[in-house]
């Protein structure tokens, strides 16, 4: 009731509604919050999306960058993921929650305070972002690039600032019962902060540089944990609330099922969690826990498909709106962009088809069309619903909507099309043998020239839904010139919510009362009518609650065991820390962003253990932080690298990689060959590595620059004797020079025996899991050259 309507009732009053009057309150809802989110995700989105296609164009022209290292493809693809999820997809968020919150919940935010504090230190995060990656300042794990005191500020700005304006909105409702809505923004909010804190828990080395307390194998498993599940939780679960909001609100149809709704929500909260394993078939992760996640991957198909068919369905009667209305177009082709996305990832995760899959550009096309058509189209249809509605006047162009649509749609399909044959053909040529046993296409410059066709493609694709963007940009700028002066503010009155409710009576009976039928029947009804349900729709702290215990239950199954039981991590005593020279060229690998190129896994597949050597052990990443196992291929798999090729060769692969490799994609990296290595900043990483359990001698640990200034020394020696510059010991890149040389060598290491006074063997140390490197690959392939 507005309060124009409150006004029209009749002025003499009885005692029951002076009461009624009483209890009456009088509010507003803030839509400034909303209309500066709704212009954060404009912006934003037109930036990701340039970044992804300058990141594209990196890819098939690596010599565009020219050699400026902070617009490399390895600084600019974490900006770009980052931009696309945190910066557009998370202001798209938050536009959705603030509009649609105040209006279930018939209240103001609790705090205007804090949405200003939420907007402007998302902001700041996200500048904060853009800065640091093309820097080189990041954490080097997928998703979780951003360094310690970002995270700390995004974990106050989310859940304090945010969570707690939230939750405070829902104390200070005046709508009884929550609507579905809200319980996906629940789920999100306290499962993103717990899968943020406890996946981001670092030992500060200045402060840029963190180093996780989790190493090798427990740092892959809570990487993709959190990896997994911020795919769950910030990119599936607010848009479903959107959906649930904003598609009825569109279509002006009510949800088609609530019971379906209530079944989706709690299947989809407690099974998601569980399957971020899958992610790391074939590898030094322990078998069971990827079996686990590829188990609850394949059922986490039926609650994702029963809430596309419960959007899809609240269409019914209003299908005919479709074929006019741009903003249900943007809606329809999203929702069924979920449903295409949520059955081909169940998919991935079984294991025979993710052995093809995995590392290939397979994984890019799943990711895009979930990105590109699930989260960007229905961000778009939310703007385009909210624009008139925010500003107070008509869109400035509808014609422009449709166009942007079908831009947009084309786009799509352009960029994932080829992407999924790349992804294919990749598989396909790495695993192909000949008629002898050996690898067709040895070399992995061959599997690369195929595609570079389709990744030309891409950039098409992207560069149609780029221009889609700029359409929303100039839609949204010209129907903000068209506004009225003044805004009016709408002023509404609704009666405050009471400790008593009498509302549920109507489940605790059953329908079958009357009927001939057991008394489990007339249970069952009961129960299936969601009284239960609708008693939790109203205490929205018991709600949350729930909510976090279900996360973390299925959690803990997971990562208990995982941490506790000492068989998922056997030790390898050849196994021994990075030295502080190693150590700093690891560092400047994390920095330069080559895990996005190269992976560090050789899986147990003959293929691969032809091409690269014996496959990956867990024992030998325990002093990994973090871990570079990768998740994709542009280049060759480097666990093996060590002694591959010589100290010169790498030197003139940094300085062109052409040179030694025809047809490389790689970008060529001048400046590390031109910049000097600080060696007095090498003892904060080493001591980092000590506090978290390396064994450093008191030289490494007190003369650390001497002992680092050595092994430099060694290398560029080296690098004379075969041809190469002299006085390359300063570089940036000996460090990283010695950090290749040193991958995978340290299995083939043997322990020396102690000997007693006779000159006799006292015994021996344990040694590696395998014998002599010359025993790893039987095969007669040709070296590889790196790419």
């Amino acid at each position: 009731m507005t309060t124009d309507m409150a006004q029209d009732a009749p002025s003499e009053k009885g005692p029951s509604s002076s009461l009624a009057e009483e209890r009456m309150e009088s509010y507003s809802y803030d839509d400034t919050i909303v209309r500066l989110f709704v212009t954060a995700t404009i912006f934003w989105g037109a930036v990701a999306t340039l970044m992804g296609l300058i990141v594209a164009l990196l890819l098939v022209l690596p010599t565009l960058g020219g050699g400026t290292p902070w617009i490399s493809f390895g600084r600019l693809r974490p900006l770009h993921t980052n931009a696309a999820i945190f910066a557009f997809a998370g202001n798209g968020i938050f536009a959705a929650i603030y509009y649609s919150t105040q209006r279930l919940c018939k209240a103001r935010m609790w705090s205007d305070t804090l949405s200003q504090l939420h907007f402007w230190g998302w902001q700041g995060i996200i500048l904060a972002a853009a800065i640091t990656l093309p820097m080189g300042i990041t954490q080097g794990r997928e998703y979780a690039e951003l360094e310690w005191p970002i995270d700390i500020a995004i974990a106050v700005v989310w859940l304090l600032i945010f969570g707690g304006n939230f939750l405070m909105t829902l104390i200070h409702r005046r709508e009884r019962h929550m609507y579905v809505a809200l319980w996906f923004y629940i789920a999100t909010i306290v499962t993103v902060a717990l899968l943020h804190v406890f996946n981001n828990l670092v030992v500060p080395a200045g402060l840029f540089k963190g180093y996780s307390i989790y190493a090798g194998v427990q740092d892959a498993f809570m990487q993709w944990w959190y990896g997994h599940n911020a795919v769950a939780f910030f990119l599936t679960t607010p848009f479903l609330g959107l959906m649930y909001y904003f598609l009825p609100k569109a279509a002006e149809r009510p949800v088609f099922s609530y019971r379906l709704s209530i079944i989706h929500f709690w299947s989809l909260v407690f099974i998601y969690i569980w399957a971020g394993p899958h992610h790391l078939h074939y590898t030094a992760l322990p078998q069971w826990a990827c079996t686990l996640g590829m188990l609850f991957s394949v059922m986490l198909w039926m609650p994702s498909w029963g809430g596309m068919l419960n959007g899809l369905l609240t269409l019914r009667g209003a299908w005919h709106k479709v074929a006019t209305d741009p903003v249900l177009k943007f809606f329809v082709v999203g929702v069924t962009f979920y449903g295409m996305a949520t059955f081909e990832g169940p998919m991935l995760s079984i294991r025979s088809v993710n052995a093809l899959s995995h590392y290939t550009d397979w994984t890019i096309a799943h990711v895009h069309s979930g990105a590109l058509g699930w989260n960007g189209f229905m961000v778009f249809g939310m703007i385009y619903w909210l624009l008139p509605r925010l500003y107070q006047t008509k869109i400035w162009s509808d014609r422009l909507v449709g166009i942007h649509f079908w831009t947009g749609t084309v786009g799509i399909l352009l960029y994932i099309v080829p992407i999924y044959a790349a992804g294919l053909t990749q598989g396909l040529m790495w695993r192909a043998m000949d008629d002898t046993g050996h690898l067709t296409y040895p070399q992995f410059i061959l599997t690369l020239e195929p595609i570079l066709p389709m990744w030309w493609l891409r950039v098409l694709g992207g560069a149609l839904y780029f221009g889609g963007v700029v359409m929303l940009v100039i839609n949204t700028l010209m129907t903000w010139m068209s506004r009225p002066g003044t805004y009016e503010v709408p002023v509404y009155t609704a009666p405050k919510l009471t400790k008593e409710y009498a509302g549920d009576e109507q489940h605790q009976s059953s329908r079958l009362d009357d009927a001939p039928v057991l008394d489990l029947a007339k249970k069952a009804d009961i129960w299936g009518r969601m009284g239960w349900h609708r008693k939790w729709e109203r205490l929205p702290v018991k709600f949350t609650v729930l909510t976090t215990l279900a996360v973390v239950i299925a959690t803990l199954f997971e990562v208990i065991p995982t941490f506790l039981i000492n068989s998922n991590v056997p030790t390898i005593a050849t196994v021994k820390p990075y030295t502080p020279l190693e150590l700093a060229g690891r560092h400047l690998y994390v920095s330069e962003g080559c895990y996005n190129c190269h992976s560090q896994m050789i899986r147990p597949i003959v293929a691969e253990t032809k091409r690269y050597g014996d496959y990956s052990k867990p024992g030998e990443f325990i002093y990994d932080r973090p871990f570079q196992w990768g998740s994709r291929r542009i280049g060759p798999d480097l666990a093996r690298e060590g002694g591959k090729q010589s100290s010169f060769w790498h030197w003139t692969h940094f300085e062109n990689p052409e040179n030694v490799s025809p047809g490389s994609v790689m970008p060529d990296y001048r400046h590390l060959l031109q910049e000097d290595l600080n060696y007095d900043a090498i003892a904060p990483h080493v001591q980092a590595a000590a506090y978290l359990g390396a064994p450093y001698s008191d030289a490494d640990l007190n003369d650390t620059a001497a002992v680092a200034m050595k092994q430099a020394e060694s290398i560029a020696a080296d690098i004379v004797q075969q041809g190469g510059p002299p006085l390359t010991y300063e570089k940036q890149a000996i460090a990283l020079i010695a950090y290749l040389q040193r991958l995978g060598t340290d299995l083939y290491r043997t322990e020396e025996p102690d000997v007693d006074e006779a000159g006799e063997a006292a015994g021996t140390s344990e040694t590696a899991e395998t014998t002599d490197p010359a025993d790893a690959d039987q095969t007669d392939e040709p070296e590889e050259p790196q790419s």
